[in-house]
Parts: structure tokens; C-alpha cells; sequence
């Protein structure tokens, strides 16, 4: 078994890539479910194979402990990793090859809390790991990006598995997009476009960090990802593959 867990920003589109991704690997012919971690969560592009709401309802959170959606929400991500046990064992019965896991869109309370690391680390599968969505709307500017890029170095520290980082929603960014991707693949060029912004502590603070992070070997070489037009799917599972698989495809 082999687990996928999306991660970003609020919006960045997780939950529709994980349907898009349960989509193409059962087309591949490989057994594979989606696993909804987010118990706030309203409606879905999919449907759940395995889904945390079952176990926790925030509703009765909020009505038994006083507390408001924004409490409720803390108190239920906290319980996420009490509920592994039930949400191992549905997962086994369905025996998939790959189950992707959508994370809840409020990052901060999976990530910095200490419910989402024990899961992860925790659920018994052969190989794991994650994607990191860079939303293309975000990272328009220089620094927006930088920030994002810290962000996903310290997912990756957190979570402590192999990370892969997608531009997401690629389709709608137009001309813009080839600038994104000279970001991700030259650091002079978005060192450049930090300087052209030109927002004096802004900027030193941004370009510190970018170079703290190149460094450090955290800079990210983006894959062009549209869960609307399906570009950028054969490179993302190519990379899959090669972290999960030992280059192996789902269909071999």
C-alpha cells in the first residue's frame, strides 16, 4: 500500500486533485481510494472511500464542549490521530494499492499540531508521501512565492517524508505561468524579481529566506499541475512513481 497525503493553503486545491488522482490510477488499473482528513469539511468533488466525518462531527463538538467553529475545528483536528485505529482498519478491509489522503485545508492545524505528524508517521503502509500545492493565484508576486516556499520547507520538516511541490491550477494563469516556472528552476531570476519589487524590509526579509533556503537545499522545482485540463499528471506520477515505486508505473 502506498499513501499520498495533499498538503497547501486553504484553496489551493487539494480535495479536487485528490478526486483527479483517484481517477487516474483507477484508470491504470491500480486499486486506489481517497481518504477525506478534513472534518470541517463542507462539500467534496469526490467521494470518500474512507472519511474522518464519520468519526468526528463538529457539530456535536461544538454543542458538547461550548465551543465555536473555530474551536471545534482546533478540538477536532486534535482528535484526528485518536481516530487512526479506525481509520487504518477501514483502509485495510478496502486493500488498496494507493490511497490518497486530503488534508484538512486549514494546514496550520494538521501540520503544527501534533495530531497530523503522529498520523502520518503512524498509518501502516510500504512507502508514503506528500505534495505540496503551491496555488499559482498566491505566488504571483516574488515574495508571496518565497513565503509559500517556506511554508512547504517547513511541511517538509514536520512531516518528515518525501515531498513533492506542484503549481496548481496552472490552466488559469495564463502568461504568467512561464514566469512561475523560471522562479522554481533559476533562483537568479526570482532573486531579480525580488529586486524589482522593491519593498525595502520586505525585501531583505524575503531575500534572506531565499537564500537560507537554497542553502539549505529546500528550493522547489515546481510540476505544472491542472486538475481541470489533467497537464502535468504523467510528470506528477512519474515522480510518484520513482518515490514510491522505485520508478515502477502503476500499470507495470
Amino acid at each position: 500500500m502506498y499513501a499520498i497525503f495533499l498538503t497547501g493553503t486553504a484553496g489551493a486545491g487539494k480535495s479536487l486533485l485528490t478526486s483527479v488522482l483517484k481517477t487516474w490510477y483507477s484508470d491504470k488499473g491500480a486499486t486506489t481510494i481517497a481518504v477525506n482528513l478534513d472534518p470541517g469539511a463542507f462539500s467534496l468533488p469526490y467521494h470518500p472511500d474512507v472519511d474522518v466525518r464519520n468519526h468526528i462531527d463538529l457539530e456535536s463538538i461544538m454543542g458538547s464542549h461550548k465551543l465555536g467553529p473555530n474551536g471545534a475545528l482546533i478540538f477536532a483536528a486534535d482528535m484526528i490521530s485518536t481516530r487512526l485505529p479506525e481509520i487504518q482498519e477501514q483502509v485495510n478491509e478496502l486493500n488498496p494499492e494507493y490511497v490518497i489522503f486530503d488534508t484538512p485545508g486549514q494546514i496550520e492545524l494538521f501540520a503544527y499540531r501534533q495530531s497530523g505528524p503522529y498520523f502520518v508517521e503512524n498509518f501502516v503502509c510500504e512507502t508514503r508521501s506528500s505534495i505540496f500545492l503551491f496555488d499559482s493565484t498566491l505566488v504571483s508576486n516574488a515574495s508571496n512565492y518565497v513565503s509559500i516556499a517556506l511554508l512547504a520547507s517547513s511541511l517538509q520538516l514536520r512531516l518528515k517524508i518525501p515531498q513533492i511541490a506542484v503549481l496548481s491550477k496552472s490552466d488559469i494563469v495564463g502568461d504568467h505561468l512561464k514566469k512561475l516556472l523560471g522562479w522554481s528552476e533559476d533562483s537568479s531570476k526570482l532573486e531579480d524579481a525580488l529586486v524589482e519589487e522593491k519593498n525595502g524590509v520586505e525585501y531583505v526579509l524575503s531575500s534572506e529566506i531565499h537564500k537560507n533556503l537554497i542553502k539549505s537545499d529546500f528550493s522547489y522545482e515546481l510540476i505544472p499541475i491542472s486538475s481541470v485540463t489533467q497537464d502535468g499528471l504523467i510528470e506528477l506520477s512519474a515522480m510518484l512513481s520513482r518515490i514510491l515505486r522505485g520508478g515502477e508505473e502503476a500499470n507495470n
